[in-house]
């Protein structure tokens, strides 16, 4: 395997990567003109409007709403629905951006493109052209928002085994059920809900406004605490027929897997920018904090874990590119790699905050910073959208599988 990358900053208007690796093609990954100068915008709306409020919406658990209004003035909330339905087909490269310049300044905001994009890309896949026309200009201008029901009460990493349960009624069907953790819930306009219908997991997309639906706000959580997260409550939920995404038994394995191969790539790109936002913190008070006559930066035990997290945040960066380049070439190879992207950047993330309480002492401990904030956050993106261990085990056997076909390969080819 040879590996050979040039990145120039995207203040020099261009980004660019070239690799030849596993996945055996070799691609190269650069944003237009036009496309950095957003990507600049972005970083810069970033630092400017949500890292210095991210702590006080945090403490409030709740998300300000001025600022879901700036993303959606500038078409960044719904950028990824297709243009024919008001958004922009963005570019995966510049959203992959867009989520690490929002995860350096506040995971729980990344949530709302992450939760909000899983709605886009669900009905832009598997919805009828009714659904599409009714439901994805609203969540391409930000007028109504989107968000995913999957997790349930008794139900979390087994998410094929869902226990909402949809009834035929006859001029449509009947949802009895709950749903636990929903990103942005409390805010949220439609849902796309999976439950079973005649035992087969079925995709539904569900107003918030339906008389059956029940939604309770969430607090008192580690990390995400302005997420807005919710409980959803169906009892005689009745909606039309026409309200199923795909087809009867696609929920888990066709749509719900769209939806969660996007909210992996949102994640593992803001994992990255979290452990930026780590490493920036972590580099800039071990040179200003001095502890035995010198900067603590000058200490080698200190220099040892700014070294880890640098290294890991670039391989955790690089795998998220590597993910990136599949999804813009239509590879079916990106979901596994944006698996192996999400599963990497989520424990280096985790690692980095820990070591960057650890640089901070006292300080890192204290709301008075963002460290400590990142830190709890970190601790989440383990869990969120496929948890470590189930990342773990989809990755290993994959990896069997592919070292079983190569090897009957060679035994066929010798």
């Amino acid at each position: 395997m040879t590996i050979s990358i040039w990145i120039t900053s995207v203040r020099s208007r261009q980004s660019r990567v070239s690799w030849d690796v596993n996945v055996g093609i070799e691609r190269s990954l650069e944003l237009s003109n036009s496309d950095a100068l957003v990507a600049e915008e972005m970083e810069a709306f970033a630092q400017r409007e949500v890292l210095p409020y991210a702590s006080s919406w945090d403490k409030a658990e709740a998300m300000d709403p001025e600022v879901i209004r700036s993303l959606s003035k500038r078409g960044w909330l719904g950028a990824l629905a297709p243009e024919a339905y008001g958004g922009q087909d963005m570019d995966p490269l510049l959203w992959g951006r867009f989520c690490e310049s929002i995860g350096t300044a506040s995971s729980s905001l990344l949530g709302l493109p992450t939760v909000h994009g899983m709605a886009i890309q669900a009905i832009a896949r598997w919805g009828t052209d009714a659904q599409k026309e009714t439901v994805l200009p609203m969540l391409a201008s930000g007028e109504a928002i989107g968000a995913f029901a999957l997790t349930e009460p008794e139900v979390g990493s087994d998410a094929a085994n869902v226990q909402t349960v949809a009834e035929a009624t006859g001029s449509g069907f009947r949802l009895t059920g709950r749903k636990r953790w929903i990103t942005f819930g409390n805010i949220a306009n439609w849902f796309v809900v999976v439950a079973r219908l005649e035992d087969k997991p079925t995709a539904f997309l569900v107003p918030s406004t339906n008389s059956g639906l029940k939604i309770t706000p969430v607090k008192d959580m580690l990390g995400f605490r302005s997420a807005e997260l919710a409980n959803l409550h169906f009892e005689n939920c009745e909606v039309t027929e026409d309200a199923i995404l795909g087809r009867p038994g696609f929920g888990f394995s066709h749509v719900a897997g769209t939806a969660l191969d996007h909210g992996r790539f949102c994640i593992a790109w803001g994992c990255v920018g979290l452990a930026q936002g780590c490493l920036s913190a972590s580099m800039e008070h071990a040179q200003e904090r001095e502890q035995f006559g010198k900067p603590i930066s000058e200490h080698q035990l200190i220099q040892r874990l700014i070294a880890d997290m640098l290294v890991g945040t670039r391989a955790a960066r690089g795998l998220c590119l590597e993910a990136t380049a599949l999804k813009r070439a239509g590879d079916p190879r990106v979901i596994m790699e944006t698996s192996i992207a999400k599963y990497y950047a989520s424990q280096h993330a985790a690692k980095a905050s820990r070591d960057a309480v650890q640089i901070l002492g006292g300080t890192g401990c204290s709301s008075e910073g963002h460290v400590e904030r990142y830190f709890r956050d970190a601790k989440v993106t383990e869990i969120i959208e496929g948890s470590s261990q189930i990342q773990q085990l989809i990755i290993a056997r994959h990896g069997l599988m592919q070292h079983r076909k190569e090897k009957r390969k060679k035994a066929t080819n010798p």
